[in-house]
Formats: structure tokens, sequence, C-alpha cells
């Protein structure tokens, strides 16, 4: 039996679960500071690391959510709306379905973007850790790749916004959609109590990780002063200004 959002007279259907959402715009926030701290310059700079760190944390609760979290939320959605044949054929006519969840190149399109933020962090963690210039390259043009691909995504979902007359990054705030554009859909079921305590779990292990990898990485500090693992884990942080004299007594 088919069950509606009772709120507004069933005018809208809950999608997107809360933990979902934070994590969407903690990791915008997390990828936006990381872009805008990263030339050595910038008066962001110390916070650079900590972004990407940061981003770490998340990638590694979203990875366990797609299994646990809400109904949208999980990776099995991606087989939910159709296939991706048929979508693009949707697409080509300019005539795309709304779907409640995302639609297959939405799945493929937030894939994408995991994998990649993922691949940005695995080489900014070799950086630290001392695994030398070529790294450094890999890093930024990873970087950079990553950039290109969150500028098509948010250029595909204004789009698919126009095409469905739907606004899907109002959804992604709210969590909700509208019904009359989903006359089978129904309030997605939330996650359980079991979801939120293994996603608690999981953000203390990521954070227990991450500092044996970089005792430091929520200390803010110039990327130049981490590169190549210049400061010794079992050492107290020396700040920017510190680390100058140093250079200069020697």
């Amino acid at each position: 039996m088919t069950e509606t959002n009772p709120v507004a007279g069933g005018s809208r259907i809950q999608v997107w679960d809360g933990f979902l959402r934070l994590f969407h715009w903690l990791l915008v926030v997390a990828i936006a500071v990381a872009f805008l701290s990263a030339e050595e310059n910038s008066p962001l700079n110390s916070w650079h690391i900590m972004a990407g760190w940061s981003a770490a944390i998340l990638i590694a609760f979203r990875l366990l959510w797609g299994f646990v979290g809400g109904e949208y939320a999980r990776f099995s959605g991606m087989f939910r709306e159709g296939g991706l044949g048929h979508h693009i054929g949707e697409m080509v006519r300019l005539k795309p379905a709304p779907a409640v969840g995302h639609n297959p190149l939405g799945w493929i399109s937030a894939l994408l973007l995991i994998a990649v933020t993922a691949a940005v962090i695995w080489t900014g963690a070799m950086i630290v850790s001392s695994s030398g210039e070529a790294a450094e390259e890999l890093h930024e043009v990873i970087g950079w790749s990553l950039l290109a691909l969150v500028a098509v995504h948010i250029l595909a979902v204004v789009v698919m916004s126009v095409l469905t007359r739907e606004n899907l990054i109002r959804a992604m705030v709210t969590g909700a959609k509208p019904a009359k554009h989903h006359p089978e859909g129904r309030d997605a079921r939330a996650p359980s109590l079991f979801a939120y305590l293994a996603g608690f779990a999981v953000v203390v292990a990521a954070l227990f990780g991450i500092l044996r990898i970089d005792p430091q990485a929520f200390v803010p500090r110039s990327t130049e002063s981490a590169e190549y693992g210049e400061h010794d884990p079992g050492k107290p942080y020396q700040n920017d200004d510190e680390h100058e004299e140093t250079r200069e007594d020697e």
C-alpha cells in the first residue's frame, strides 16, 4: 500500500535522511576550504590539511552509510530508478522522469565524486607521510580533476532541476521532494538505531586511524611545513614563525 507524507496534506515526501544531508553539505565545505587553501600564500593555507582529513572522515562515513543509512542513501538504490540506457534515452529527448532518489546518472556522479575525493585524500596522505614529490604532482592533478567533476556535477543538478521542474538543491537541504512529481512515492525508511551506532563507530575509527598516520592532522599548519613528514610525529608541533626561526638558525 502506497504511503504519502501527511505533512501539508501529503504535498511532500521525505527522501534524504538528515545524516546524508549533513554529510553532503559538510563535504561541500571541506572541498571548498581545501581548494581555497591549496596555495601556500593563501590566508587559509593552514586549514588545507585539516580540510582534507575532515573530508576523509566524511568519506568513511558515507561508505558505511551506503549500506546502513536511510532508504535512498543506500548504494542499492542505484538499481531502483530504471536502467541507465533508459535514463540516457530520456535525457536525449530532454524529458527525464523525476526520480525519487538519485537517477542512474546521479548515482554515477555521486560515486565518482566519492572515488576522486578519496584519491585526492590518499595522495595528500602520501605527501604528509614522506612519499616524495611525485605524490605532490599526482595530488595536484587529481585535485584539479575533482574540481572539474564538481563543476560538472553542479551543472547537471541545475539542468536536471530545470528539466524535471524539481529543485534538487532544495531537496538536499530539506530532505523532501514534491509528492505531485512522485505519485507512487512514499516517505523513505529512516536509518535504524544500529545505523547511527555504526556511523558513530566509523567516525571514531577514522579519526583514530588518521591520527595514527598524522598526529597533527587537526592542528593548524602550513602545507609547506607538513610536506614529506618534515615534522617528527613524536615532537610537539612548531607554528610557522618558530619553524622559520629554526631554519634561520640552521
